[in-house]
């Protein structure tokens, strides 16, 4: 087959199919022929890469076909618009949708690590069930301090995030059990509440808070923000209210399963200040205080910035042509 004989045949063929693409169809009877002539140039253009897989006439074509392609499928969104609109609206939606029931989780694990802490100290014997005298003492004035220290400021930072990040993510994605978060929230409260028994019997409370405060204020906001995504997820399929349980927890998971990439970031930057501040020898109302500000800046970010876009209408999931139909319908 002769290439130049081949485009001088079809020549006008592929410039109708150009002038197709170059506006958009204002009729259904357009639409056929913008999509009956692009399946005709696309057998052309295979007929021309099998004869020459790089050719100007068959790059021609290409670029021809690319443009009538756009026209009927869409036009990507760029990917820094898509940033925005994650960043702007999706995510700080989906993280005011959970507002409430994050501060339910923060009262609960309060709670269960305050309870745990007094009965363990009150209770005689109690605290010398976790160990010797040598070892709780141990625990209280080196272990506890020197934990954030001992590792190098990179690696400690990249462990610490990296293990709170699972966590928190599990905390998500499990969530649709029911069970997972509950008994991740308890595991948590009774930890936190151990460690401080074990340090009000060393005479060392005050140092538990001191060196909590710094990172742990945006660390434990972002568990409680994974339990508050992981019992909502739970809760859609629980009591959908008039959608399916189905088409409830499609909805509801999409938009936040989002929250677990938001938690990526916020426990970055708890790593970072624990990572880099909390071991610091700097008075301590400057370290805590920068972590009071990483926390006022994911609380404002969700109350404010996440008020703002669900006013408008957003609640986190995809948007209306990535979810897909969600029922058939006729026509």
């Amino acid at each position: 087959m002769d290439l130049d004989a081949y485009a001088e045949v079809h020549r006008d063929d592929w410039r109708e199919l150009d002038r197709l693409a170059a506006r958009r169809p204002a009729s259904g009877a357009d639409v056929d022929r913008l999509v009956g002539a692009y399946q005709s140039a696309a057998t052309d253009l295979a007929r021309i890469r099998g004869l020459s897989p790089r050719s100007t006439t068959g790059d021609r074509l290409s670029l021809t076909l690319h443009r009538a392609r756009l026209r009927f499928t869409g036009t990507p969104t760029d990917p820094l618009t898509a940033l925005a609109v994650f960043f702007g609206r999706a995510l700080p939606a989906a993280l005011y949708r959970i507002r409430w029931v994050t501060i339910w989780v923060a009262v609960a694990t309060v709670l269960i690590a305050g309870i745990t802490a007094v009965w363990i100290a009150s209770t005689p014997g109690a605290v010398a069930t976790f160990g010797t005298d040598a070892a709780l003492r141990q625990y209280a004035t080196q272990d506890f301090v020197d934990y954030y220290s001992d590792h190098g400021l990179g690696a400690f930072t990249a462990q610490v995030w990296t293990n709170n990040a699972y966590i928190a993510a599990s905390m998500v994605a499990f969530g649709i059990t029911g069970l997972f978060v509950p008994y991740s929230i308890v595991q948590n409260a009774l930890n936190l509440g151990v460690s401080a028994a074990i340090m009000h019997s060393q005479g060392r409370l005050g140092d538990f808070f001191l060196y909590i405060a710094p990172h742990g204020q945006l660390e434990l906001y972002s568990i409680f923000l994974a339990g508050g995504a992981g019992l909502m997820i739970a809760w859609s399929w629980i009591a959908p209210g008039a959608r399916t349980r189905a088409q409830a927890l499609a909805e509801d998971g999409r938009a936040l399963i989002t929250v677990a990439i938001g938690l990526v970031l916020t426990l970055l930057l708890s790593g970072i200040v624990e990572g880099t501040v909390t071991r610091q020898d700097w008075p301590w109302p400057v370290k805590i205080g920068i972590g009071t500000v990483a926390l006022a800046a994911v609380l404002s970010y969700q109350w404010v910035v996440g008020g703002r876009a669900a006013r408008a209408g957003e609640r986190g999931d995809v948007e209306e042509f990535d979810r897909g139909a969600s029922q058939i319908v006729a026509g």
